[in-house]
């Protein structure tokens, strides 16, 4: 994008492109305020008569934006905006069952589960067995109070030898329906073990989403006492989930950016600074990291010399202004 601002290349559809990556990348990590410019930029550049596969890419993207920022009616409004588009590239491209995923996802969110139901009935069987659309059927029957036909939904798409490579982010919102509709039958370790799966497929992707679609809270707040790999990753996530709650503060001056780091974090600091957003100790942080709790302390010294900073909220607080940290969206005054 700079190239493309450089020569003046900003309208050109790969350009657009771009933008869209840079927009995805961002909703994903839980930043739609950020994300939004990029979003808008996209938007600005294509054409459904001339690229329609990626105006309804920018369509699933603004969907899923509105959704991380719970605005509910826009998200849906801006998917069913798609639909003629998916009507028209059906059986042409992945993003036609994604965004028809969230489509139901954002009827069942606004009340609207009989409409949903409906939705999914007029699809043909052959796109009723895609896996996204399985994983909007499974949130269905968790809404209509059902966690064992919920489960039915999903078990054909369980984890196999092709499956991670094609579900992508869409096999973590699986997992998280999963760890839901266990724990709602009673069997807490199979929903754990399904939790941390997801889990884990998060932390390599960076994508918050299945947290933030299908808010796990209770669940999310019991993982956070186990013996889990991603303690950091759970307090990122449930830091996000108190933010949506919390919602915008109305007349809230706009947060500036501050400037970057003159010295660059080592692979080392940057793991260790995942974990001071949690209530962690430094030997508990050696002993998920496997290092010794010297290591930690001396890593900990540096991150503070290169923040400038003297305490661990600062280095955290600062950490989340320079995007090194999911931003916990709460205002000063709601901390």
């Amino acid at each position: 994008m700079e190239l493309a601002e450089q020569h003046g290349w900003t309208g050109d559809p790969a350009a657009g492109v771009a933008c869209t990556a840079v927009g995805l990348v961002l909703v994903c990590q839980g930043r739609p305020d950020e994300a939004e410019p990029w979003v808008q930029r996209a938007e600005r550049t294509f054409t459904a008569e001339t690229q329609p596969v990626a105006v309804l890419g920018i369509r699933y993207i603004r969907g899923m934006l509105e959704l991380v920022r719970g605005r509910n009616v826009a998200a849906l409004a801006a998917l069913e905006a798609g639909e003629p588009l998916a009507r028209r590239l059906a059986g042409l491209h992945h993003f036609v069952a994604r965004l028809r995923a969230l489509l139901v996802h954002a009827l069942i969110r606004l009340g609207q589960a009989e409409r949903a139901g409906q939705f999914l009935a007029g699809l043909g069987e052959q796109d009723r067995e895609r896996g996204e659309i399985r994983v909007a059927a499974a949130e269905l029957r968790l809404a209509q109070g059902d966690p064992q036909a919920a489960l039915a939904a999903l078990a054909p798409i369980q984890p196999g030898p092709d499956s991670e490579s094609y579900w992508g982010f869409w096999r973590a919102r699986a997992d998280v329906l999963e760890a839901i509709a266990r724990d709602a039958l009673g069997d807490r370790d199979a929903a754990d073990a399904a939790l941390e799966h997801a889990l884990d497929l998060s932390e390599t992707s960076g994508d918050m989403t299945p947290f933030l679609f299908y808010p796990a809270a209770g669940l999310l707040e019991r993982h956070a006492g186990h013996r889990t790999a991603h303690a950091a990753l759970v307090a990122e996530i449930r830091g996000l989930l108190t933010g949506i709650r919390a919602g915008p503060q109305c007349g809230a001056p706009p947060s500036s950016r501050p400037e970057p780091l003159l010295e660059p974090l080592s692979g080392s600091e940057v793991r260790v600074l995942r974990y001071l957003p949690t209530n962690l100790s430094a030997p508990e942080i050696a002993r998920e990291l496997s290092v010794s709790p010297s290591t930690v302390r001396t890593h900990v010294r540096h991150l503070y010399a290169k923040f400038g900073t003297h305490h661990r909220a600062e280095a955290v607080d600062l950490a989340r202004a320079l995007g090194l940290l999911a931003p916990a969206r709460m205002s000063p005054a709601s901390r």
